[in-house]
């Protein structure tokens, strides 16, 4: 059994709404988890299951009567209908913890959400597993710039392969599984199921090809025109699609900083492909080696290191506010924290030599009327060390695998 870093936060919003909704992509593990962790005398039913979707989609106060809370309903987003009904039986009764939602649909299911339940509902996102769930370290800490932590260190080779199978849970649940078939099936249901049932995509071959060009831009900055070559559509297009994509939790984009005291600034969103395996299969990579020693390398690393991030801000129920610098002369910075008034940068390298000269873009943030706070370079040396007076060299593990 892999415990998953979220499972504090289910707790805690069963205790302090009536609701609970579990959005994330297909297949991260959302029923498994809720199935292991409901209360005894909760039930279970699946709108997969056709006679209830249709049921729940036409009838659905007779579907909450027959069906009575503490109840756990998979796959909500197939019956829309289903929300209001949800705010009626939530308001007549009042307790907290009455149902748990999930589903893979997370646009559709926000809008619902926010429509029919606000002030009723706690949202989670769920994401494929941490490296922390991965290794089973059940002491895993969300990465803090102001209290840094030296952990195990982790090696670049067993790092790749790790970049290169991903997080998706059954690859480690069933270790007779071959990662190609398992990520063949995946795409084919997803296109099959949640692409053409929730949207009204003619042609699928080009849906593909549009993911396939997505993942192999992953770390990238956003290129609409380059996507829309690609998959043999228009720019409009493949914005919409794309939107699709992040809507369904396969993708992030990862916003540039942007602030009134900084000059020829980009605007460019960069895309962060949610789980490096499934990229990678897209992609063609063939090997956890031949990635490893491509030039794609540096990006398929910051792609693992910022979705890492943000998976460890999702189980918190936190909204990351993290962003990337970039100007017209390309200075660059992979990543910068917001809070408390502070901006704290982060150069990420595929290097177990860093040294002062890969941080001196972090100069240009000193324009900004923020505080800068703690940085450095997240990179493969083992030891967290000074780097000068606020920045460090900071070891992968105390991103990824840092223990309390």
């Amino acid at each position: 059994m892999f415990e998953r870093e979220v499972e504090n936060l289910v707790k805690e919003i069963n205790n302090n709404f009536k609701i609970l909704l579990m959005t994330g992509p297909r297949q991260v593990g959302k029923t498994t988890l809720l199935l292991n962790l409901k209360p005894k005398n909760m039930g279970y039913v699946t709108l997969d299951d056709e006679v209830l979707r249709n049921q729940a989609i036409h009838d659905p106060k007779l579907f909450l009567e027959e069906h009575p809370y503490p109840l756990l309903i998979d796959e909500a987003q197939y019956a829309p209908n289903l929300f209001s009904a949800l705010k009626m039986k939530a308001d007549e009764v009042g307790e907290c913890g009455m149902y748990w939602l999930t589903g893979s649909q997370q646009f559709e299911l926000m809008k619902k959400a926010s429509e029919s339940l606000a002030g009723r509902v706690g949202i989670i996102n769920l994401n494929s597993f941490t490296y922390g769930e991965i290794k089973k370290n059940n002491q895993k800490v969300m990465f803090e710039p102001t209290n840094l932590k030296q952990s195990d260190p982790i090696s670049v080779n067993d790092l790749f392969e790790i970049i290169f199978k991903g997080g998706m849970p059954e690859l480690y649940k069933n270790k007779n599984l071959k990662r190609e078939l398992y990520f063949q099936s995946y795409i084919d249901t997803y296109i099959s199921r949640d692409v053409r049932e929730m949207t009204k995509i003619g042609n699928l071959e080009a849906f593909k090809k549009l993911i396939i060009s997505v993942a192999s831009r992953t770390g990238e900055q956003l290129n609409y025109s380059a996507l829309a070559l690609d998959a043999g559509v228009s720019v409009p297009t493949a914005k919409s699609w794309l939107s699709i994509l992040v809507s369904s939790g396969l993708v992030y984009l990862l916003n540039p900083y942007l602030s009134s005291e900084l000059k020829r600034i980009t605007h460019i969103p960069k895309i962060i492909f949610m789980d490096t395996g499934l990229a990678c299969f897209l992609a063609g990579w063939e090997s956890a080696r031949d990635l490893q020693l491509s030039s794609n390398a540096g990006h398929y690393l910051e792609t693992y290191i910022i979705s890492e991030i943000i998976k460890s801000y999702n189980a918190r129920g936190i909204k990351p506010n993290i962003s990337y610098y970039r100007d017209k002369e390309k200075n660059e910075i992979d990543l910068i924290i917001y809070k408390n008034n502070t901006l704290y940068p982060f150069e990420i390298k595929k290097t177990a030599s860093p040294n002062k000269s890969m941080i001196k873009h972090f100069e240009k943030l000193k324009q900004t009327k923020k505080e800068i706070g703690t940085g450095g370079i997240i990179c493969f040396y083992d030891q967290l060390l000074k780097l000068d007076e606020t920045n460090y060299i900071i070891p992968i593990s105390s991103v990824i695998n840092a223990s309390k």
